[in-house]
């Protein structure tokens, strides 16, 4: 077994046959890599904003901020003022959180006086001593240059299913123009945060052919989100079933097989898991979790909930 080694080679068929693997041969494998690589008494909490919500153009099945779903009960809002961002990124820091990400619904980052916003949060985040993410939507080379130079630790964007399934989800941007954003991103030194969602549809082929994507990437994402749909009223993907809680299981450990360097962060679904399947994820290589009771407009697990798992998973535990 190759377990371990940094490969861009990964073929779909080589990953589905991991995912396929018997359970506990392939959380036992996850989990050996993920103890070569990382230090399992580590467990980074990350807190994550909504710094404009709503009325995006894009369509995505499953975002609740698309202004095509007009069945969404959502009360759109303008951008944040910076002070206030860099205000709660000091109440989350305080709560525990190393790393605060900020989304804005847009389609793509426009010059003028929002973006220039956008940068004075990130300043102001980075001279907390806080990593920041931002997610923005589709960047140019001097909008990327700009975040690099204002200390922007990750770019969040993902990829969010496979290139085959993406059609199924969204119609509104490419797969390609995804693939774009994230070169542009990665040619200014900007980490990239690149992960995607299970539960929309999609085949467990599907789910291998994104890992793939990912593994091409050299170097591979520093950080990779794995969520599990939350169906929102309203959304083209309200009436879709949760996942069962050990397909998420599988997905992170198949993961951190053929990613064995990246951050894995368990992100939205993370509420509907009770706290055994948040254990096992977290033995199959999860590594982070997002802090605080809203995933940009979506819940979160419970805060106190969160602090007696890290407690119960080790006394010493760091975060």
């Amino acid at each position: 077994m190759s377990d371990g080694l940094i490969r861009h080679d990964w073929s779909v068929a080589e990953i589905l046959a991991l995912h396929d693997l018997p359970l506990l041969e392939l959380v036992g494998r996850a989990s050996a890599v993920h103890l070569a690589h990382h230090d399992p008494k580590r467990l980074q909490k990350a807190s994550l904003l909504s710094i404009k919500t709503g009325g995006c153009p894009e369509d995505c099945a499953y975002c609740p901020q698309s202004a095509h779903h007009r069945e969404v009960t959502l009360t759109r809002e303008t951008l944040m003022n910076p002070d206030k961002v860099v205000a709660m990124a000091a109440v989350a820091q305080a709560a525990g959180a190393e790393r605060f990400c900020m989304g804005a619904a847009w389609r793509q980052v426009r010059d003028g006086r929002e973006f220039d916003a956008v940068i004075a949060m990130v300043t102001g985040v980075r001279a907390l001593g806080m990593e920041a993410c931002v997610t923005l939507g589709m960047l140019k080379p001097h909008q990327a240059k700009r975040l690099a130079d204002a200390g922007l630790t990750a770019y969040n964007h993902n990829l969010d299913t496979s290139p085959e399934y993406y059609g199924e989800i969204i119609s509104t941007r490419t797969y390609e123009d995804r693939l774009e954003t994230l070169a542009t991103v990665r040619a200014y030194g900007i980490e990239l945060c690149c992960g995607g969602i299970i539960g929309m549809g999609e085949t467990p082929r599907d789910r291998a052919s994104m890992l793939r994507v990912l593994t091409a990437m050299a170097p591979h994402p520093e950080s990779v989100p794995i969520n599990a749909l939350v169906p929102v009223p309203g959304t083209p993907m309200a009436g879709r079933p949760r996942i069962d809680p050990l397909e998420l299981v599988r997905m992170v450990a198949a993961a951190r097989i053929v990613l064995p360097g990246s951050i894995l962060r368990l992100s939205a679904g993370r509420s509907s898991l009770n706290r055994e399947a948040q254990i096992l994820c977290l033995v199959a290589g999860a590594n982070s979790i997002f802090y605080g009771e809203t995933l940009l407009t979506t819940p979160n697990a419970d805060i106190g909930d969160d602090a007696r798992l890290i407690r119960d998973l080790a006394p010493r535990m760091e975060n």
